[in-house]
């Protein structure tokens, strides 16, 4: 486990808004050293994604539709993050939406 302080509790105590952005980072990572293609620094990134998404969708506030939203988004940005579609900019304004709301509400 790469963020095993957020796995222990860290991350269960963040809004949604905070987890989203958080992930959204990570998954601005990835994209750009996709697009360098530098796998050495993509492959951790995408690790550092898929982990982070893997805690918020089990994140038990989360259930329902909301869940479903979520296993939704890390469903595509994986899709696009390992196929050749980097270019999605609805994906990036979606998680941007989520660091603004984080940071508005500091």
């Amino acid at each position: 486990m790469i963020h095993e302080s957020l796995a222990a509790g860290r991350w269960q105590k963040m809004t949604l808004a905070e987890q989203m952005g958080n992930v959204g980072s990570e998954f601005e990572r990835a994209r750009v050293w996709k697009q360098k293609a530098r796998p050495d620094k993509f492959e951790p990134a995408l690790a550092r994604f898929a982990e982070l998404m893997d805690l918020t969708v089990s994140d038990q506030r989360w259930q329902g539709m909301r869940r479903r939203e979520l296993a939704r988004a890390k469903e595509e940005s994986l899709a696009a993050l390992i196929g050749e579609d980097l270019q999605q900019q609805s994906l990036q304004d979606y998680f941007l939406q989520f660091a603004i709301l984080a940071r508005a509400k500091h």
